[in-house]
């Protein structure tokens, strides 16, 4: 191996592992406030770049009919629970209204948009901004209907209904989208050379975006009455509610910077590589590596973590392509057994 094909691997691997650094902080984010292990995280990746491709090739895209499902089904639990709780009956009538709105109009309004559009020849920045719209509020309804009931549970159970919204949403992404991949075209076709190494202006979309988004959430966590809340919720639930923070509206919006982010990361890596109704699971499992080397907790760590994943996957590609994906995932292991042996265990009491 020479320098310039080094360097091309770095590039490789900055770039992918820039994706999974947006996945982990995602991942992080949900285990710290709900303490879910969002395994459905790569599910939206899958989504946003297949929704993507399906503008892109001016098809009407089927998770505008999922949506509109989420948003019924969560209007039916919500009305559910307006009958059962004799308290909440004498607001009914404003409280419907404001649920029929969220969960009804807004998905219907979405659709009519989306079949209105589909045909048309869109801009980039058009197809962007309606996927993320069809794609994102799924976050909170899943939360909604699958989540929010057992929020109290234990994390095995909790790990359990994760791994079953898994399946059933690469089961309704093989009936959406069907078994053949598509790749979305690139934001830019240019080139920049520095030296001899060509760097591709859609890698550095990647990963300035990825710098940029990695920011702003610092910012929003350190800065913001909201993303204080959410840490608040991370370190105490009960605390957080008995000083007045809603533990259920930081769930659901946990969920949505999280399908957020998937969602973005999907429109990002469409253009570098086939993306299949199952091709999010295994990015997602990558960007788990990075949060797991960052303890579920840390987002700083999480990233680092998630970039030396990807230029790990990059070199391995290269010295042996056919073990990639065990070298890989082969890294938890050191971490596992170095954050068990460093991490104070509690004694069991003696009854």
């Amino acid at each position: 191996m020479d320098l310039s094909i080094a360097a091309i691997l770095a590039q490789d691997g900055i770039t992918t592992g820039a994706i999974y650094a947006l996945l982990a902080l995602a991942l992080v984010l949900v285990f710290s406030v709900t303490r879910v292990i969002f395994i459905p995280q790569g599910e939206f990746v899958s989504y946003g770049a297949l929704t993507l491709a399906a503008l892109q090739s001016q098809k009407f895209p089927a998770t505008c009919w999922l949506l509109v499902a989420l948003g019924a089904a969560c209007f039916v639990v919500e009305t559910a629970g307006l009958v059962r709780h004799a308290e909440r009956r004498k607001h009914a009538p404003r409280t419907l209204v404001t649920l029929a709105g969220k969960y009804l109009l807004f998905p219907i309004a979405l659709y009519v948009l989306t079949r209105g559009l589909a045909s048309q020849q869109l801009p980039m920045l058009v197809q962007i901004a309606l996927t993320l719209a069809i794609v994102v509020p799924m976050g909170p309804f899943i939360y909604r209907l699958a989540y929010e009931p057992i929020a109290e549970a234990t994390t095995l159970l909790l790990l359990i209904v994760a791994v079953a919204v898994h399946f059933a949403m690469v089961g309704l992404g093989l009936v959406m989208f069907g078994a053949e991949g598509s790749r979305t075209n690139a934001f830019t076709d240019a080139t920049f050379n520095v030296g001899s190494l060509s760097i591709s202006g859609q890698s550095l979309w990647v990963i300035g975006t990825a710098a940029v988004l990695i920011v702003a959430l610092y910012v929003y966590f350190d800065r913001t009455i909201s993303g204080k809340a959410l840490r608040a919720t991370s370190v105490n639930r009960l605390g957080a509610r008995l000083v007045g923070i809603g533990t259920t509206q930081a769930g659901r919006l946990a969920f949505t910077l999280a399908a957020g982010l998937g969602a973005l990361c999907g429109v990002l890596v469409a253009p570098l590589t086939t993306i299949y109704y199952d091709s999010g699971f295994l990015i997602g499992l990558k960007g788990f590596v990075g949060a797991i080397i960052g303890g579920l907790v840390s987002y700083p760590l999480a990233a680092a973590g998630s970039v030396l994943v990807g230029l790990l996957e990059s070199y391995s590609s290269f010295w042996a392509s056919a073990y990639k994906e065990v070298i890989v995932f082969t890294l938890i292991i050191p971490v596992l057994l170095w954050r068990s042996l460093s991490t104070p265990h509690a004694e069991e009491e003696e009854e």
